[in-house]
């Protein structure tokens, strides 16, 4: 049998293709913002913080209450690229994973914001977003819940959908209020491009927090195991577990 010949600068041509694929070029974040009120409609207020191996983002409800916030706008962040955005059922719904660069000490970091429980997603994997640019609607999860927003922001950007996978703590997240505030305004990153990899997340679920070897390349260091140690996966189903507080 026979090769067809091919040039070098075609043979080139697919490599460049086939790393494009898992990166893109966006706009590095000239600051980050609370991805809800940003039209000043009306109050919200953080029902439920971040905490370390207990609820690992923040809920955010407008101040009526209840269904009051069903269907309200939801900002992105950050200038940005959308990594995830489907229905992810179980607990979740519909979820957005948008991914965003920023420059830190003179150096490009990235880290993934994620919105959950959403009614609506307006927006599709592999877009580009900027920062204030209404993404999605505040759901309840098919009345799963009352109607808020679950916000988190991860340092890691494998993790994905997979949670139980990584640390629970700051290795893996940053606390969004605290990130927010003191990343308001970057205008060392204004007008700048950052090449960001994209197609992170694993197509199936790494081995969990406890059994991961410390080199593994999802782990980040030595394992910890979290108290308790889940074994469902993806998620353990819980009617209110976003909601209920951490014992």
């Amino acid at each position: 049998m026979r090769w067809p010949v091919v040039s070098l600068p075609f043979l080139c041509l697919l490599v460049l293709n086939a790393f494009a694929e898992d990166s893109a070029q966006v706009r590095v974040a000239d600051g980050f913002e609370c991805p809800v009120g940003r039209d000043s409609s009306k109050p919200y207020y953080k029902a439920r913080g971040f905490r370390p191996n207990g609820h690992l983002g923040e809920d955010w409800n407008g101040a009526g209450g209840g269904d009051t916030d069903f269907g309200d706008p939801v900002f992105s962040t950050a200038h940005g690229i959308v990594v995830f955005a489907r229905d992810y059922r179980l607990g979740w719904g519909n979820v957005i994973i948008v991914r965003h660069a920023f420059m830190e000490k003179g150096q490009t970091q990235f880290v993934d914001s994620l919105y959950g429980h959403l009614n609506e997603i307006l927006v599709r994997e592999g877009q580009a977003v900027s920062r204030g640019q209404k993404i999605g609607t505040i759901g309840n999860n098919q009345g799963m819940y009352p109607a808020h927003l679950h916000f988190e922001l991860r340092k890691n950007i494998h993790v994905g959908m997979f949670r139980n996978s990584f640390p629970r703590d700051f290795t893996t997240y940053w606390d969004p209020t605290q990130f927010i505030a003191a990343h308001l305004s970057m205008p060392a990153g204004a007008g700048l491009l950052a090449t960001v990899p994209t197609n992170t997340f694993p197509a199936t679920p790494p081995p969990l927090v406890g059994t991961a070897m410390a080199d593994s390349p999802f782990s980040h260091g030595p394992a910890t195991v979290p108290t308790p140690l889940h074994r469902q996966t993806p998620f353990k189903v819980d009617r209110f577990s976003d909601l209920r507080s951490e014992k």
